[in-house]
């Protein structure tokens, strides 16, 4: 039986690290099997698990060596910014990726289920490109197996040199990158089907809804706007109030973040720290708590 292939997946952040972090190094340590590298100038993490790894760096200071490594002035204002070189990551970093068989670029406004209950062996040896988007690529969280057409595919995003050069978020790691995978994305699903057939690169790639970031614009599981109301991480396991025993990869709160969450926008503390360690916690729109006699029961 060939051994499941290797995954590490790059994120570079600037800043603050946010209040959820200690809930987002847990959700990391459950997966043992997979690495995480951070780059960035945030305050350095205790106790790190062994497969996450942080690798401090100046903003200006990343945006030289970004710049050496594409070979032009990559010199943005705006940290923000980095989401458009998300698709270069492999090819920047490629000496923190050798050896391994995926690579990939995630956020950090994540909490991982069991990923590789998700990502199985099978699909890895299968594909070559993995979205948790039916019809986009994933920017918060997508692997890519570690080859030099790959590494190097981000070259054939349209004018990729000059909208990475301006000051505004192009959303190439989304709309730019997906262009390469997806034709006619909005044909009806048997037409856009066909039309994949003629294109090399979504033979090899997986475009699935993992049904992973709600509260948003997109519909949930069952064709409505009627989003779980809290959603439940135990012992590395992740499930949510409205789907019964089905387990996800990830939860992205994006929606969240961007609403209810504000307010709690505040460095992490011991106690969050302690409830993250404890293995079992309960998020919805107000944050991270312990569970109550009224969560889920697994």
């Amino acid at each position: 039986m060939r051994n499941p292939p290797s995954i590490i997946l790059l994120i570079p952040y600037f800043g603050r690290w946010p209040f959820w972090m200690p809930f987002f190094i847990e959700s990391c340590r459950c997966n043992p099997d997979i690495d995480w590298l951070l780059i960035g100038d945030c305050a350095e993490l205790d106790d790190l698990p062994d497969n996450v790894r942080q690798q401090r760096i100046g903003f200006e200071d990343y945006c030289r060596f970004v710049s050496s490594r594409l070979g032009f002035l990559f010199a943005p204002t705006n940290p923000y910014k980095l989401c458009d070189l998300k698709p270069a990551l492999g090819f920047i970093h490629y000496s923190e990726i050798q050896g391994y068989d995926f690579w990939g670029f995630s956020d950090l406004d994540l909490i991982y289920g069991d990923l590789r209950a998700y990502f199985t062996a099978e699909k890895l040896h299968r594909f070559k490109f993995f979205s948790t988007h039916e019809r986009r690529v994933s920017g918060h969280l997508c692997l890519l197996r570690n080859e030099k057409p790959l590494r190097e595919l981000f070259w054939r995003i349209r004018d990729f040199q000059r909208r990475l050069q301006d000051q505004r978020n192009h959303a190439l790691d989304e709309g730019g990158f997906t262009r390469l995978f997806l034709w006619r994305k909005n044909f009806p699903r048997p037409l856009f089907k066909l039309v994949g057939w003629f294109n090399p690169r979504r033979r090899v790639a997986e475009f699935k809804e993992a049904f992973s970031t709600p509260n948003t614009p997109r519909l949930w599981r069952d064709g409505t706007r009627a989003f779980p109301s809290y959603w439940v991480w135990r012992n590395g396991v992740l499930r949510n109030a409205k789907d019964g025993a089905m387990t996800f990869p990830y939860l992205h709160f994006l929606g969240w973040k961007k609403s209810e969450w504000h307010a709690l926008s505040v460095p992490p503390d011991e106690n969050s720290a302690s409830l993250a360690a404890s293995h079992c916690w309960r998020v919805d729109a107000q944050g991270f708590h312990a569970l109550g006699a009224d969560n889920i029961e697994r």
